[in-house]
């Protein structure tokens, strides 16, 4: 029903929308129970329709939840099976996420969007950094290693 509505929307547009990580429009769905609202966000999309996305929620894994930090590798290592995401609480969190992030890029296939605008250094969204068990790692999230195999071009809050 998602992917009907999406593809419904996609061609009602005039230019392909954006996928933008959903906190960065206000909407409460991080791991904190916050958001991040991206002050110049509107200057970034220079009047581009957005297409909102967690998919942490979309994963089920709630709002409020433990954080998350790779182990053995970053987003794209996770999604190839080299590395696992787990939770505070140790709990393996890679199988929940990779769902998430299916179900995201398919939503934002289906909505015709070819770019994306996401938060950093999130283990779904993180474009140039994520944290693992150590700190914080040069690589990506599982959401933005999909979208690239799925040839949807990422760019980072911090670094457009």
């Amino acid at each position: 029903m998602a992917l009907a509505a999406a593809q419904r929307y996609a061609a009602s547009l005039v230019a392909p929308p954006v996928a933008v990580s959903a906190c960065l429009l206000g909407i409460v769905c991080r791991y904190d129970g916050g958001s991040k609202p991206l002050a110049h966000l509107d200057r970034l999309l220079d009047g581009r329709v957005v297409l909102p996305l967690c998919p942490e929620v979309l994963a089920g894994l709630g709002v409020p939840r433990p954080p998350m930090a790779f182990e053995g590798g970053d987003g794209a290592a996770a999604m190839d099976g080299a590395a696992r995401l787990v939770d505070e609480h140790g709990r393996d969190c890679t199988a929940l996420l990779a769902a998430g992030v299916t179900l995201a890029v398919r939503l934002a296939r289906a909505a015709g969007c070819e770019s994306a605008l996401l938060k950093a250094r999130s283990p779904s969204c993180g474009v140039h950094q994520v944290h693992t068990q150590t700190g914080l790692i040069e690589g990506c999230g599982m959401f933005t290693a999909a979208c690239r195999q799925a040839s949807i071009r990422v760019r980072s809050d911090e670094r457009p």
